[in-house]
């Protein structure tokens, strides 16, 4: 059965890793749904968190042809255990004055912030869960969604680690 997967991969900070990466999703026929990268606690080490669907069982696979990359230090599928996603949205709208006070009621609801006001749009910032930023742009569509970018998720498991 398809599900979401999200992925945390350990790997060298060098270039063309993450091309190495894409690359052997596309040819496990893999849709990469989003793949943030960058810096780990750890010097000379990045780390991505990719989001995709697929079975366990070719899950499975990709980890095992992911660790036969060079530069792939670990592999943890995230999405087995209890954890912490949030992406960013940024959602330019159309809002005339009169309709400002209908939108920053949204905004509110949804503990956003309005990063910049021009004459006739504004862009709001959202940090959340996908579902969340999903929720605020289906809620912002009737006003005129103008652009819309979202960073992807970032995740890491919950609670203590153990050494």
């Amino acid at each position: 059965m398809n599900r979401r997967h999200t992925i945390a991969v350990l790997v060298n900070n060098q270039p063309g890793v993450l091309q190495r990466v894409a690359g052997l999703f596309g040819r496990r026929g893999f849709n990469i749904e989003s793949i943030t990268v960058g810096e780990s606690e750890e010097p000379g080490l990045s780390r991505m968190i990719i989001v995709t669907t697929g079975d366990d069982r070719t899950l499975e696979q990709v980890q095992k042809q992911l660790y036969k990359l060079i530069d792939v230090i670990k592999v943890i599928d995230l999405s087995a255990n209890p954890m912490v996603a949030r992406e960013l949205a940024l959602i330019k709208i159309g809002a005339e004055p009169a309709t400002r006070p209908e939108i920053l009621g949204i905004v509110d609801t949804f503990r956003a912030a309005v990063v910049d006001i021009g004459p006739t749009t504004l862009v709001v910032q959202v940090v959340g869960d996908s579902e969340k930023i999903d929720a605020m742009v289906e809620l912002l569509k009737p006003y005129g969604l103008r652009e819309l970018t979202r960073t992807g998720v970032t995740a890491m498991t919950r609670g203590i680690v153990k050494p």
